[in-house]
């Protein structure tokens, strides 16, 4: 499978501080560019354990005793890490969103580039897809998805027209999708507009927020004392809960504070926001959202 360049990938690694000897965790293995950054500085008693939940990730599994991919959704991280004898580690790597090769193949739905199927499954086996969101979701439902995944400020307008269409027929496709909604995609903003709608209804179908939630929670479990995590959010949503979540070890609200006014935190930020450079972006497109933010467990 054709994997482009990781995006970041020597920030994201350097933020991991390796220990030749040490155990870390490369939740999101697609094409293996970080995975195989992070063996190479490995020592022969290092250890690597990768997640991914696309089955398609699996060609690139990596022949190195050192390591190990784990064919599941990194939201259940810390129960297959037990699973493999593995409870704590010393650092965690994460690259969010959808790997260049899902939006690369047609049939998988993800991409505003081509024709294919309402499907946007990372994970192949799951059973809801875009097609059910589409087609299936009441009024209430597609609002919410638009307006908080896409942070789309027309939801309700989009919702009415997608269920007005489907009353006629079945929305089946992406062709069919941008012509039930042309009339809100205008010819200088139409990929703008039209990436939100497709980030909306993936972030539903995958249940991406609460993934990441959940992963975020259990890395504090996962890691050890001085422990790292390096995370690579590509979108306003993602990135909000990474900073919060360092920040504060909440996704909502402030820590409480005791008689004085101090609050504990468990991390805490590792240097400023690293975003690429100018060089990167213009060899790999997709770096040109990313924002890289590293942490150490207090």
């Amino acid at each position: 499978m054709e994997y482009h360049n990781p995006v970041l990938l020597h920030e994201s690694v350097d933020g991991l501080n390796i220990k030749p000897d040490g155990t870390y965790v490369d939740v999101t293995f697609g094409g293996g560019g970080h995975s195989r950054e992070i063996l190479r500085r490995l020592g022969p008693n290092g250890k690597l354990y990768a997640f991914d939940q696309d089955k398609d990730a699996l060609a690139n599994a990596i022949d190195d005793s050192r390591f190990t991919l784990i064919n599941e959704n990194f939201g259940l991280m810390k129960r297959f890490l037990r699973f493999h004898g593995v409870r704590q580690v010393d650092g965690i790597l994460g690259d969010l969103g959808v790997s260049s090769h899902q939006f690369d193949v047609p049939e998988r739905g993800f991409s505003t580039r081509f024709e294919g199927a309402l499907d946007m499954r990372m994970n192949q086996s799951d059973s809801l897809d875009a097609y059910q969101v589409v087609n299936t979701y009441d009024d209430a439902q597609l609002r919410h998805v638009f307006s908080e995944y896409g942070e789309l400020k027309n939801a309700a307008a989009l919702s009415r027209t997608i269920i007005e269409a489907r009353i006629q027929a079945p929305i089946k496709d992406t062709v069919q999708l941008k012509t039930v909604l042309y009339r809100f995609l205008p010819a200088h903003k139409s990929n703008k507009i039209l990436a939100q709608i497709y980030q909306a209804i993936r972030i539903e179908v995958n249940r991406e927020m609460d993934v990441l939630r959940d992963f975020l929670q259990q890395s504090l479990e996962v890691l050890v004392e001085g422990g790292r995590l390096s995370v690579i959010s590509y979108h306003s949503l993602e990135d909000r809960l990474v900073k919060r979540f360092i920040k504060n070890g909440m996704f909502e609200g402030e820590p409480e504070r005791d008689v004085f006014g101090r609050f504990s935190v468990p991390m805490q930020a590792v240097g400023k926001l690293v975003i690429p450079t100018e060089d990167e972006i213009r060899e790999n497109n997709r770096a040109r959202s990313a924002k890289l933010r590293i942490a150490e467990k207090l």
